[in-house]
């Protein structure tokens, strides 16, 4: 597992041994950050059910100003740690090591709001609905900003949670990515566009 792109392209990532914890593959990773802007200068992201923090330092290595990863996993978090630590990355990220409605709860106290939000959650728990509720509920994505879900196609997804539509998916094999963006998808609405 690697950094595809950005300042830290090539560099490894470490991932505790066993099944706890399912990376995102490489290919779906460069997959996804080819539909996303390739400059994340001034980003705040949020990386939820974040397991090595492969995603977020993706980008972090492009640009964005600050990640803040998101995993009750003790395994995760340490994995999180040391990848951080290893790429120079601690002073432009905070990790919980909490539950992650939990920590959306206390996050949406504090008024937070995130340019992209991250979720990878376990495949086939019907997370993905719940979890893209919780951040519409919590007012944690800004009015440009995108939530991007990796899911397994037998999770099936809503159009519309709250205030966030489905506005895009791409299916890689049997992992799917879909993208949430503000305002209701309505019939023949055009996919989501790249945020400027």
């Amino acid at each position: 597992m690697r950094v595809v792109a950005g300042k830290l392209k090539g560099r490894h990532l470490k991932a505790p041994r066993g099944r706890a914890l399912r990376p995102t593959a490489d290919r779906v990773k460069q997959a996804l950050f080819n539909i996303l802007p390739h400059d994340l200068s001034g980003f705040r992201v949020l990386d939820l059910f974040a397991g090595t923090g492969s995603l977020s330092i993706e980008a972090l290595s492009r640009g964005a100003e600050e990640a803040v990863l998101v995993d009750s996993s003790r395994k995760a978090g340490a994995a999180i740690g040391e990848n951080l630590r290893n790429l120079g990355l601690s002073r432009r990220s905070r990790v919980y090591g909490a539950p992650v409605f939990a920590t959306l709860r206390s996050i949406s106290r504090k008024g937070e709001t995130f340019d992209l939000i991250l979720l990878d959650p376990p495949y086939e728990k019907n997370l993905v609905g719940k979890t893209v509720k919780a951040i519409a509920e919590g007012g944690l994505l800004r009015e440009s900003g995108v939530v991007v879900a990796e899911h397994s196609i037998r999770e099936k997804v809503e159009e519309n949670y709250g205030p966030l539509g489905l506005r895009d998916q791409r299916r890689y094999g049997a992992t799917v990515l879909s993208f949430f963006a503000h305002g209701a998808r309505t019939e023949g609405q055009a996919k989501w566009q790249r945020p400027k």
